[in-house]
């Protein structure tokens, strides 16, 4: 089945289907043994490429490079990727669009956010008129040449402008509708309802704005896919920051590695299974 209409039957099918934030090759190399969907997240990448806050430093030629080296070492796993405001204008998202459906993405989100952008989940947001932001969506959607699917996002954090803008994604023939930000249950609720059957996509982030919920208590609610943004960017945070404060303890000597330990051959043998894209879920 083709990558998009793989991803599209995914988030049609019942309950809520996770999608893993990925920020780097190695990553996503443990993420794929564990979930079968993948999330470039823009927070990640930009944290991890550049070392920059995610407020609009990605170039679409990076995105598009790191989605081709995804695709080639996990051929079956969904893939939706972050493409922020789409970098410029109509003619400069769609351009990425085309690029990205031939590196073989899944998905894509689009936002309706403008210059200087921001992190969903941070202060300082600004959104583009409604209607600049549903004409490049349109041109977006018109654009891709195979099945990709498009996720139509709104930045909006006024109560009325969510539900004006949620209704007017919805009504577009984008596959999802994305509300980032959201800040509380009843919110997912009246989302839910404004949207119709249009399906609803769900951001969690640790230390973020939206409440932390369950893929069951999501499915309750009606959201059909969650992407998680930063559980992989932050453990490593911690667990670098952890491991080298323990060599700074020890005067610099190496733990022993064991059956809870990662060391040359656990590392080795995660990455060989990339050479022939062999990876496999264990759950999820």
């Amino acid at each position: 089945m083709p990558h998009g209409s793989a991803l599209r039957s995914a988030i049609t099918a019942s309950g809520t289907t996770p999608l893993i934030g990925v920020y780097d090759m190695y990553s996503a190399s443990i993420a794929a043994q564990h979930y079968d969907g993948l999330f470039v997240s823009g927070f990640g990448f930009a944290a991890s490429f550049y070392g920059l806050p995610d407020i609009g430093f990605i170039a679409w030629p990076d995105i598009v490079a790191f989605t081709e080296r995804l695709r080639w070492a996990f051929p079956r796993h969904h893939l939706l990727v972050d493409i922020d405001d789409g970098y410029g204008d109509p003619e400069v998202a769609c351009h990425v669009v085309r690029r990205l459906e031939r590196a073989g993405a899944s998905g894509v989100i689009l936002e309706d956010q403008k210059r200087p952008r921001r992190c969903g989940h941070v202060a300082g947001k600004q959104l583009l008129p409604l209607d600049e932001y549903l004409d490049k969506l349109e041109r977006v959607l018109a654009c891709r040449t195979g099945d990709l699917t498009v996720v139509a996002r709104t930045d909006a954090t006024d109560e009325a402008e969510i539900l004006t803008r949620a209704k007017a994604l919805a009504a577009t023939d984008a596959d999802v509708v994305l509300v980032d930000g959201v800040r509380d249950v009843d919110a997912i609720r009246r989302i839910r309802d404004s949207i119709g059957d249009k399906p609803l996509l769900f951001n969690q982030i640790a230390g973020g704005r939206s409440p932390r919920l369950s893929l069951g208590e999501l499915a309750e609610l009606g959201v059909d896919v969650a992407i998680y943004s930063t559980p992989c960017l932050f453990a490593a945070h911690e667990a670098m920051d952890k491991a080298l404060t323990d060599l700074t303890v020890t005067g610099g000597r190496l733990p022993e590695t064991g059956d809870s330990g990662v060391g040359v051959s656990q590392s080795v043998e995660l990455l060989t299974r990339n050479l022939q894209g062999t990876q496999s879920t264990q759950h999820g």
